[in-house]
């Protein structure tokens, strides 16, 4: 099934999930987060000095974008001075136009160019969603390995982890407070996804994660926690390894290791299909393809719809 085969079954009618709150973790810190975290249900952070302010990451409609900055205002009047995009997915990228140009949006090198590449891509797999007005935004300033903003006091170290969740993952970290956003590098509740990525870099990731000693992980979608985050999304990848090489070792396809496989104590997480998608890449890197490069989209996404019985869910 190809990716177009797949847009044609979407489903004709949608829910709409809660929108999303911003709740203070510490002084001047604070996460959005939008049950249930599904697809597009992304969570975002805000990090509030004196004279200066950051935002992690944005939302993927503009009706939620609105929200996030009606929430950023109601402690920020004027909105944040930079806006980090963690990765390049639309769900933490589109709602970018809310808040440039008056604050610079600010990503790894490699992040505008997949972002570019990108385009509204999204918008085309869940046409039956209300995207509304989400112009394309690419980060004004870019960097790679590391940088540090600071809003007063607090520092906001900028970490390059990817490639995990993707070819090109930042983090950002508040050492004062003790708090780590970590875009799609973790999970709460939800099934990771690294179609786009790769497992071993993403397990690679998590233990650099671990020494920094967070007490709070805002992870990209799910509720907050602590670092048994880490912990329960490096399961799941764990998991997913051994199936693929089970699935591999049998000559499986990845569909069918996925048809077969029992989800187990993963069973409870949000949108268990992507284990259809993500065992394309996992069968990828067994083949020896490097972690975090291209990959067969559309064959993977029309697995998960086979997997599933029916398109993804996207209630955003």
């Amino acid at each position: 099934m190809t990716l177009d085969s797949a847009q044609s079954m979407s489903v004709s009618m949608s829910t709409v999930a809660p929108h999303g709150s911003l709740t203070e973790l510490a002084d001047g810190v604070h996460a959005f987060v939008q049950p249930d975290g599904g697809w597009c249900l992304n969570n975002a952070g805000l990090i509030v000095g004196a004279d200066r302010t950051v935002l992690v990451d944005t939302a993927a409609t503009e009706a939620r974008a609105r929200r996030l900055r009606d929430e950023v205002e109601r402690v920020v009047p004027g909105g944040p001075d930079f806006v980090v995009n963690t990765h390049f997915h639309g769900d933490h990228t589109l709602g970018n136009g809310q808040f440039a140009p008056k604050a610079v949006v600010v990503a790894h090198e490699g992040t505008r160019a997949d972002s570019e590449e990108a385009g509204l891509g999204v918008c085309d797999i869940w046409p039956e969603v209300r995207w509304g007005e989400t112009p394309l935004m690419l980060p004004d300033l870019t960097f790679e390995g590391s940088m540090t903003l600071r809003a007063g006091g607090l520092r906001v170290e900028l970490i390059d982890v990817g490639p995990a969740h993707t070819a090109h993952d930042v983090v950002a970290w508040v050492p004062e407070r003790s708090v780590l956003f970590t875009g799609d590098v973790v999970w709460s509740g939800v099934t990771p996804f690294v179609l786009f990525g790769t497992i071993t870099g993403s397990l690679r990731a998590l233990d650099e994660l671990r020494a920094l000693g967070a007490r709070t992980v805002v992870p990209g979608h799910g509720p907050v926690g602590g670092t048994e985050l880490l912990d329960a999304t490096g399961a799941y990848l764990r998991w997913l390894q051994r199936i693929a090489e089970d699935g591999v070792r049998e000559g499986l396809t990845p569909l069918a290791a996925a048809s077969r496989a029992d989800l187990g104590a993963f069973a409870p997480l949000v949108d268990s299909e992507r284990l259809a998608a993500n065992l394309h890449r996992a069968y990828a890197e067994l083949d020896g393809l490097p972690p975090g490069a291209p990959i067969d989209v559309p064959t993977a996404f029309g697995d998960m719809v086979a997997y599933h019985g029916r398109p993804p869910a996207c209630h955003a």
